[in-house]
């Protein structure tokens, strides 16, 4: 048996006493990706090797926090994508305006970036004070930065560019004073935010929802995994709600389009058609 195959068993094993010990699944994960980021969190923490992180997972609790971070992909920026927030801004939110109370969904908020730019978004359309957004992740690790609000000033460049192309009506830094290297949102953009743990892959229907985000999320799943997400959206969502996902995740399949429609062509921003109220 070579290396490689050893390796295979040993993540099928430590996968296995995770979700045992801990209840965490992350077998429905894409495996090439999952088993790269299995060996980093061994090289990271000077494991003899990965059956080493088996033995850890099962007898450290205090461990689980550190494998829970580096498995999951906690990675975003302000206004990612600005086009999509461009056409959240011009086409869905005076849509949701209609509503006296707007719930909107980020699932995989990793350390809050996108949560706080859909604060903004709201702020300058007029709509904050009926909305609430609830921004979940897996990561305790991560939820904690993004209760923070602070982030290195040398992503401040970025996140404004982000922020003019995605038409912001004035400049990012009205929202955020900067110290000490780093950026601090304005406090008034988290009053209306909960941040929580949700596993995607193990807990069940978030509210009712009329806006959901969930981008670059999925392409980290296995194909079962993402249609048990891609259900759970269409049921937290009411009718005629929003579902956003990344510019790689535009399922195809007859599951997906019986539920959901583009908003506009080749856009990664659907509608849900059919189902509840």
């Amino acid at each position: 048996m070579d290396l490689h195959e050893r390796q295979r068993i040993e993540i099928q094993l430590f996968l296995q006493a995770l979700q045992l010990r801990h209840g965490y699944d992350f077998s429905g994960y894409a495996p090439a990706s999952l088993g790269r980021r299995v060996r980093a969190l061994a090289e990271a923490t000077q494991a003899r090797s990965i059956s080493a992180l088996t033995e850890r997972v099962i007898h450290d609790d205090a461990f689980l926090t550190e494998v829970i971070g580096r498995l999951s992909v906690p990675v975003s920026e302000m206004f990612r994508n600005p086009p999509v927030f461009d056409l959240l801004r011009r086409e869905v939110l005076p849509l949701l305006a209609s509503y006296p109370q707007i719930n909107i969904w980020q699932a995989g908020c990793a350390r809050g970036e996108e949560a706080y730019s859909m604060a903004i978004l709201l702020k300058e359309a007029g709509l904050y004070a009926r909305s609430h957004i609830w921004a979940t992740d897996i990561s305790e690790s991560a939820l904690a930065q993004a209760r923070d609000g602070i982030y290195p000033l040398r992503e401040a460049r970025l996140y404004s560019n982000n922020y003019l192309q995605a038409g912001g009506t004035g400049s990012l830094s009205d929202w955020y004073t900067a110290a000490y290297q780093h950026i601090k949102l304005d406090e008034s953009l988290a009053e209306r935010i909960t941040f929580a743990h949700h596993n995607l892959a193990a807990d069940g229907v978030f509210g009712e929802m009329h806006l959901i985000l969930c981008r670059n999320v999925l392409i980290y799943f296995g194909d079962e995994l993402q249609q048990r997400a891609l259900r759970l959206f269409r049921d937290s969502l009411v009718r005629g709600g929003f579902l956003c996902l990344g510019d790689r995740e535009r399922p195809n399949d007859t599951r997906f389009t019986a539920d959901f429609r583009p908003l506009a062509s080749g856009a990664s921003v659907f509608r849900r058609v059919d189902g509840r109220a």
